[in-house]
């Protein structure tokens, strides 16, 4: 009997019905712990997709089929995908899964792709094992913003950036507010209360 002197009972589902249910993979079929995903809003059926430690992955069919675009790279460990807004072939990927645990897998920086996964270039932050988020400037696909752990800035400009900048915590409010401009949201810092 149930709190209110009504029997519960649960209605088990018709053997028809229980028979027509099939199990199917919707792949990929490796990588683990999936870190990061992508999609383009004037493309529905174009998904990236990463693995903490599998690569990148391209759906061009709402998901039916996946097909890897980034093993030639050096590393397999994602922790970010963006698709620039104002062209949605160039797509920057964050090394290194981002997710702070034991058992992490780190990268070695930031790629970027200006056609669609077919080939990529190595932009710099060799050193930021992890890289957790990247925004990009929906009105400049060649200005983004970069969530990066375990890296020296300071010893490091990239090649094909003007110039990567640290930004301390007493920068934060300037940066979201350009943020905010730029239609992008406004950063948070952990523990810190503020945004």
């Amino acid at each position: 009997m149930g709190a209110h002197g009504v029997a519960a009972s649960a209605r088990q589902p018709s053997r028809d019905f229980a028979q027509s249910l099939h199990w199917r993979s919707i792949g990929p079929f490796r990588g683990g712990r999936t870190r990061a995903v992508a999609g383009v809003p004037s493309q529905p059926n174009l998904f990236y997709m990463a693995q903490v430690n599998g690569g990148v992955w391209k759906t061009t069919d709402y998901g039916h089929t996946w097909s890897p675009i980034f093993d030639d790279q050096p590393t397999g460990s994602v922790g970010s995908i963006a698709v620039a807004a104002s062209d949605p072939s160039v797509i920057y990927v964050g090394s290194g899964e981002g997710l702070h645990r034991p058992d992490l897998s780190v990268g070695d920086g930031v790629y970027k792709t200006t056609d669609g996964g077919r080939s990529w270039t190595h932009l710099g932050l060799r050193d930021g094992q992890q890289i957790a988020q990247i925004a990009i400037d929906p009105r400049n696909a060649n200005r983004l913003f970069v969530a990066v752990a375990a890296a020296d800035l300071r010893r490091e400009t990239g090649t094909l950036i003007e110039r990567w900048r640290a930004i301390e915590s007493q920068d934060i409010p300037a940066l979201n507010r350009q943020l905010r401009d730029a239609g992008l949201p406004a950063l948070e810092m952990k523990g810190s209360g503020q945004r």
